[in-house]
């Protein structure tokens, strides 16, 4: 997807040897590196406390790591120019929209930051998701601010979209909705977007990639089909399974000893790879992904 975009040189973030740590506990980022790509729609994967809102805020510039350095579009994350800010969309975990305005005033304020401001995307978005514009959002209901805060996101056809857990409010149809959307988004405009959530059938709708968040650094990150298609779950005699994988120079991302002389190991297998006896191979979902790799 977006292949001419992915060649493109430079990354639309990039993160190198981020250290971030809280007084008095174990690091939340630990030498983390990571690079975003023009046109890639990334899923970021964690557990609960992993680090994955650290994270989003430290790529943004909001919060100031102890170590290492984040540029977006080639620029120092924290000096960041007008133009640059301007090409960026975030959906927080949780929104700050100023109650008392209304739908329309609060759109209206940030209309005057962004040049390139989508009037038809918000008007159309008003429509078809049934936001008041003139009902002051404490009168909204949680769903309807969501949604608002979604259209406020998209608005300015951002280059670099972060989204963090931006469905948790949304019923099945307001979800599916906001998917749609997504997915035009970057269809059209080729935009980058990392997408945070614990629903993982959102992701597999619209990820194209995933990041896996584990021990303060992305542990792995790589197509979803790839993944789905290589990844498999190998079982059996701790003997076969090692000569297996280095027959097959297969590359490991988990191993697990078993009673007994045995073990599990998730590995990328090559297609059509012959098992020797008494081991077996399992197709992994992404459920499974995320158990083994977070």
């Amino acid at each position: 997807m977006n292949a001419h975009l992915l060649a493109t040189t430079t990354p639309t973030a990039d993160l190198r040897g981020l250290q971030l740590a809280y007084t008095g506990s174990a690091p939340v980022l630990d030498q983390l590196d990571w690079q975003l790509l023009p046109g890639q729609v990334v899923g970021l994967l964690g557990r609960n406390g992993a680090g994955k809102t650290t994270l989003l805020e430290t790529l943004l510039g909001l919060r100031t790591p102890q170590a290492g350095a984040v540029q977006l579009f080639g620029q120092p994350a924290g000096q960041l120019d007008d133009a640059g800010r301007a090409r960026i969309g975030y959906v927080p975990q949780h929104s700050d929209l100023f109650e008392a305005f209304t739908s329309a005033q609060l759109l209206d304020y940030f209309r005057s930051f962004y040049p390139r401001w989508n009037t038809a995307k918000v008007e159309g978005l008003l429509s078809r998701w049934d936001i008041d514009r003139h009902r002051r959002i404490s009168k909204l209901s949680g769903g309807q601010q969501q949604r608002l805060s979604i259209i406020r996101a998209l608005a300015h056809d951002p280059d670099l979209l972060v989204l963090d857990e931006p469905v948790a409010s949304l019923d099945p149809a307001g979800r599916r909705d906001f998917l749609r959307e997504l997915v035009e988004q970057v269809l059209e405009r080729g935009t980058t977007v990392v997408f945070s959530t614990h629903i993982l059938s959102d992701l597999e709708r619209v990820a194209f990639h995933m990041a896996f968040l584990r021990g303060g650094r992305i542990a792995l990150q790589a197509p979803l089909d790839e993944l789905l298609d290589e990844v498999r779950q190998l079982t059996g005699p701790t003997a076969e399974v090692q000569a297996l994988l280095q027959r097959l120079g297969a590359s490991t991302l988990k191993r697990t000893a078993l009673a007994a002389g045995q073990e599990r190991v998730l590995a990328r297998l090559p297609a059509g790879a012959q098992l020797p006896a008494g081991t077996r191979a399992e197709v992994v979902t992404l459920e499974d992904l995320f158990m083994e790799l977070t």
